[in-house]
């Protein structure tokens, strides 16, 4: 990945709103959001070499925001909260049709539908670009060092220091304990997730013996155990429910999970990997949901353990708190992206929209996962999405979501219904929740911000506060190309 060309250090707007303007050798294609053709991006750099700094910067962000009006049922708002991260608020979508081949027969997650190579691209490119760095091995190094400083620790990864990373398997085992993973429903996708192995391996230098991929409630099928244990990746722990097996995820019982407020339900506790774990990395899914969206937050629902092997949250009581359908209302969401063993634990956050399902326990196919927005054009969402903030990149999914026909045409509890970003703003304004919610960070201490949370201009540009030149809010950055042949 190259760097910015020089000419973009004059100005004191953003760099990356001048992304388009990047190097084009490494085959990539980054930009703010919105691609421009070459002669266009020719064009707006004669330009800015030829104005003084004031046209420049209006020209551009003029260009780069475009004339299209707010289309989300979301309401439009200013950030709530403050971005946090390497670059705060930041949150990285890399995007390459070429990583999906699947002409919708069989079952949709055969690795065989799937580029490796660009995939693998899309994984390193994505970690280098969050970080603002030239190449992924710094990326990483600057990531964790971001993490670290933010819980008052000095330096970067160490060798020996134990990964944990939470998977959201609920569609390969939600009725039962086979292991085959031969299911038409979503579950993370499993070339994503060994092309994520692989640059924690071979890039950060992370010993195999020391990760461990987890869902404490959802079996991780055979074959993906197999295919991330391949060449250097052997070692990878793996735990899941299998009960008397030797992947079994054991719960700490000295780590109860503690709600902010009075939650009617059994005791629950944190699995051993998550409590062992110096670092975790929440890989979740971008898709629809029975509640409307499940993204990062969620994906703990599989952290939690209790009695219910199979249906721990329901033993917990906790989708009472998803079913209100009513803004300022308390969530244990927000809970859970406040737990100091979670959301205190996590250096990175990913959402897998390589393939997305409209909802829960709906079977995928070539037609139902083909979206229709910009940029997919009725393609496959072909894209995964990184953070270091978790309220920014549940935000962003948010509204990739709510404003896909293909998702919203399928999914009731989505369409037209703005409630389902409660946990968000409940999140995003923490220290002054609007349920008056005190949320501690379940070991006794308040907690005073998660993150940032603000939507997109519109579902054409996709640009958000930072992308357009103001100081706080999400900076979404769109990394798009093809691998060199």
């Amino acid at each position: 990945m190259k760097g910015i060309i020089p000419v973009m250090i004059l100005f004191s707007i953003p760099l990356l709103v001048l992304a388009g303007c990047r190097n084009q050798s490494s085959g990539s294609h980054s930009d703010p959001i919105q691609e421009r053709d070459a002669a266009t991006t020719h064009e707006l750099t004669q330009e800015i070499q030829e104005s003084n700094f004031m046209e420049a910067s209006a020209m551009v962000l003029e260009n780069l925001s475009g004339n299209h009006p707010y289309d989300s049922v979301f309401p439009q708002h200013e950030p709530y909260g403050t971005g946090v991260g390497a670059k705060p608020g930041r949150v990285v979508w890399t995007y390459n049709p070429q990583s999906v081949d699947w002409d919708g027969s069989g079952y949709w997650w055969e690795p065989g539908h799937f580029n490796e190579e660009v995939i693998q691209q899309m994984v390193n490119q994505g970690i280098a670009e969050l970080a603002g760095a030239r190449d992924v091995r710094t990326g990483w190094d600057i990531l964790f060092r971001a993490h670290n400083s933010i819980r008052q620790a000095d330096g970067g990864y160490e060798s020996g220091q134990k990964i944990a990373i939470k998977t959201n398997m609920n569609g390969a085992g939600a009725y039962g304990d086979d292991t085959k993973g031969e299911t038409q429903e979503s579950y993370t996708n499993p070339v994503l997730l060994k092309c994520l192995l692989k640059s924690l391996v071979t890039e950060a230098g992370v010993t195999p013996g020391d990760i461990t991929v987890y869902d404490a409630g959802r079996v991780i099928p055979d074959y993906v155990r197999e295919l991330c244990s391949e060449g250097s990746l052997e070692g990878i722990h793996f735990r899941y429910r299998d009960l008397l097996g030797e992947n079994d995820a054991k719960p700490d019982l000295n780590t109860p999970v503690v709600w902010s407020r009075n939650v009617a339900g059994e005791v629950n506790y944190l699995p051993v990997s998550v409590t062992e774990a110096d670092y975790l990395i929440n890989l979740a899914n971008l898709k629809g949901h029975v509640y409307g969206i499940t993204l990062t937050a969620k994906n703990h629902f599989g952290s939690i353990m209790n009695s219910s092997r199979m249906r721990a949250p329901e033993a917990a009581g906790v989708h009472r708190y998803l079913t209100q359908n009513r803004m300022e209302a308390y969530t244990v969401l927000v809970d859970l992206m406040a737990n100091y063993q979670l959301g205190g634990k996590t250096m990175l956050y990913m959402l897998d929209g390589i393939i997305c399902a409209p909802g829960e326990s709906v079977p995928i196919t070539g037609d139902n996962s083909r979206w229709q927005q910009t940029p997919f054009e009725n393609g496959y969402t072909s894209s995964v999405l990184f953070s270091q903030d978790a309220v920014a990149l549940d935000s962003v999914g948010a509204d990739f979501l709510i404003n896909e026909p293909t998702v919203t045409g399928r999914n009731a509890a989505l369409r037209d219904n703005p409630n389902v970003e409660n946990y968000l703003h409940e999140a995003g304004l923490i220290a002054n929740a609007p349920s008056g919610t005190t949320y501690y960070d379940g070991n006794g201490k308040p907690v005073r911000n998660l993150g940032v949370h603000e939507h997109w201009n519109n579902s054409i540009d996709k640009q958000y506060s930072r992308n357009l030149g103001k100081e706080e809010g999400i900076e979404l950055i769109r990394i798009s190309g093809q691998v060199d042949k």
